[in-house]
């Protein structure tokens, strides 16, 4: 494709001129959802504070605007018609890491555990305030880009979590983790044996504590054992303590 040609249905604005008192920032978020008014308000919104918005209408238009325009984060809808946001994660997981927000209505819970079994980063509510999306997505972006000076390498459990490469190996083998797993793991490894709520968990991983989603955390803690495990139905190093929350084994 041609350079500066643009496939029908993918709206891009190249512009960066944040509002008044905003800090610049060169971020692209890739907004996906088959609502023209919702993509044309989240793209003003987010427009209006300093992000570069691609937008797209399905999971194929999507998987195409963000192969090309690279973007940092992607807020995607689950039901859309063409490919939905479950198949999009699916496919798009295979290729890349970059942080998903799941646009979910109140009776698609069961999507949305899928969603974050796929590989899917955190979810907002239907119908929900740009505001709120928005500072979800400044909290999951400062997330990804957080290096910490100290320390940088940790081990436990033949586990190594290099922050600075964001790099994770479990008995020298490299295994693939979506920032909130990577966010995750290293809670669990900055402190082997001491027993983290699910609230925690959720707050030190994320940056948000928010009532009901504590459960989440399950469905990323299984995912993350489905890497690190030899048997992920019999967990060794991540290890349950029912009725509070997980540990790092010290093992």
């Amino acid at each position: 494709m041609p350079s500066g040609s643009r496939r029908e249905g993918v709206d891009s604005d190249h512009e960066s001129t944040p509002s008044h008192g905003t800090a610049v920032t060169t971020k692209t978020i890739l907004v996906v959802d088959d609502e023209p008014n919702l993509r044309s308000l989240l793209m003003g919104y987010l427009h209006q504070h300093g992000y570069r918005v691609v937008t797209a209408r399905d999971g194929q238009e999507a998987i195409f605007a963000a192969r090309h325009e690279k973007p940092d984060l992607i807020v995607l809808d689950i039901m859309m018609p063409e490919m939905d946001g479950l198949e999009f994660i699916r496919r798009f997981r295979k290729e890349s890491g970059v942080p998903i927000i799941l646009l979910t209505a109140r009776v698609e819970e069961g999507d949305r555990v899928v969603g974050l079994e796929l590989g899917a980063d955190d979810y907002v509510t239907k119908p929900f305030s740009p505001r709120e999306l928005t500072a979800r997505i400044g909290t999951v972006l400062r997330r990804v880009g957080q290096v910490p000076a100290s320390p940088p390498v940790v081990r436990a459990a033949g586990i190594v979590l290099d922050r600075q490469q964001r790099v994770v190996s479990v008995t020298g083998r490299l295994v693939d983790l979506t920032p909130t797993e990577f966010e995750l793991l290293g809670v669990l490894m900055s402190s082997p044996g001491r027993v983290f709520s699910r609230a925690e968990l959720l707050d030190q991983a994320q940056g948000i504590r928010v009532s009901g989603m504590e459960r989440t955390i399950d469905v990323h803690i299984r995912n993350l054992r489905s890497k690190v495990e030899a048997d992920p139905s019999h967990p060794h190093r991540i290890q349950t303590i029912y009725g509070v929350g997980y540990r790092l084994s010290t093992e």
